[in-house]
């Protein structure tokens, strides 16, 4: 058979089957990033049916979907709403960063993988998903609760250090001395500066210099120029990923909207893609030893990351209840840990599996934990306290009383437990 119709044949195989499986996730309420990474096992070095003619078409591809995925995630936040995460955030980013990036560093120097293994690894286990947090939450019907602001802003603050982190990770695995390594860093940190500046100061001029009322042009305009500032971005050793980020900080307003509603089909194809490709580059094989570490760092990482977005809320003034869902809601990892993996599996080929296994683990027990981590806490807890507590004029009252009373102090409609509902201004739950 002819090498192009073969090529063919398996593109047109993989994107079918990847369409049918992304629909069964969807009826089933599942995120399909762990169902891409299955077939990627499945037909990969090692799977029940390797794929040869299609495999480097795969790999551009995979290139180009990480790319679109940063490019989006830009698009989705303006210049100001990430000063102004910085400003409020700050102290919630360095504690989301100490308690998920330090596990990750440790497993990877108990199994004796090296420093350099540990920044990836760390990374692996920091980063939450955007992408299955926001479906998860849309889901769930959320948008509106008081925790939803501090688990966006969260997810801002890992959004914006990973134009810090993947620089640095890009040098430290082309083994890059400390000297070239602050350099790279330096011109990171200048590039998003700038950016930021730009952004802030002339955000509408660049984004009039890119807007078009043709669909077609602005699509080819803005594509264009995110590949060719990738493109740059990697020569420097600043990463692709990052350099498509900033063009997506950068544009706002008409242009931004027209640019993520054109690409956001492409992104959704091309982000599969990647997941395959990850998939391919990973053999099964490799991963049954690796389950146990991985199954234990997910659960560890699972409880540190609970623990944060209880600080986080707690910051915000909300009760234990929101606490718990923010916690619960930022336990999912998945894009951005297989790319920080994909970036290190050429240097440290053990990275991968358990990459794969952790994120397989945390994608599906992530959308649980955001819908049962509440509920079953609050009983654990409330099972655990006396069944009637005293107040302050010695009659005995329901547990949660106290939590009612000093929510209704705050101006709020209470119901049974402590939650908060809408008031009669339209304040979200």
């Amino acid at each position: 058979m002819h090498e192009t119709t073969t090529l063919l044949i398996e593109l047109g195989a993989i994107i079918l089957g990847l369409g049918l499986i992304g629909r069964f996730a969807g009826r089933i309420g599942l995120s399909p990033i762990p169902l891409y990474l299955l077939v990627g096992l499945a037909f990969g070095a090692g799977g029940l049916l390797p794929l040869s003619a299609s495999e480097d078409f795969i790999a551009v591809g995979a290139e180009i979907g990480v790319i679109l995925l940063l490019l989006l995630l830009g698009l989705e936040y303006s210049a100001s709403e990430l000063v102004g995460s910085l400003k409020t955030q700050y102290p919630s980013g360095a504690v989301d960063f100490v308690l998920n990036a330090v596990p990750g560093a440790v497993a990877a120097l108990l199994l004796g993988w090296g420093p350099v293994a540990a920044v990836a690894l760390a990374g692996v286990t920091w980063i939450s998903s955007s992408g299955v947090i926001a479906k998860v939450l849309t889901d769930l019907e959320r948008l509106g609760n008081r925790e939803t602001p501090v688990i966006l802003g969260i997810l801002v603050m890992e959004d914006l250090a990973m134009a810090v982190y993947l620089p640095l990770l890009t040098a430290l695995l082309a083994g890059v001395g400390l000297a070239g390594g602050s350099i790279t860093l330096m011109i990171a940190l200048g590039t998003v500066g700038i950016v930021l500046y730009l952004a802030l100061r002339h955000g509408r001029l660049i984004s009039r210099a890119v807007s078009s009322d043709n669909p077609e042009m602005l699509l080819l305009v803005v594509l264009g120029l995110t590949l060719l500032v990738a493109g740059v971005a990697q020569e420097l050793q600043v990463s692709a990923a990052v350099g498509a980020f900033l063009v997506g900080i950068a544009l706002s307003g008409e242009v931004a909207e027209g640019a993520r509603k054109l690409l956001t089909p492409l992104r959704d194809l091309f982000a599969a893609v990647f997941f395959v490709f990850f998939g391919l580059s990973t053999n099964p094989s490799d991963i049954p030893p690796v389950l146990l570490p991985a199954l234990l760092l997910a659960l560890v990482t699972t409880a540190t990351k609970i623990a944060t977005g209880w600080y986080a809320a707690g910051r915000a003034g909300i009760g234990p209840r929101g606490r718990l869902r923010a916690g619960g809601a930022l336990v999912a990892r998945g894009e951005f840990s297989i790319v920080i993996a994909g970036l290190a599996v050429a240097s440290e080929p053990r990275i991968g599996p358990i990459a794969t296994a952790y994120v397989l683990i945390l994608v599906i027990l992530g959308p649980l934990a955001a819908r049962w981590a509440e509920p079953c806490l609050v009983r654990l807890y409330e099972a655990r306290k006396p069944q009637h507590a005293v107040d302050e004029a010695g009659c005995e009252r329901p547990d949660g009383a106290e939590e009612s009373v000093r929510l209704d102090k705050e101006g709020a409609e209470v119901r049974e437990g402590g939650d908060r509902t809408p008031t009669a201004q339209g304040e979200p739950a």
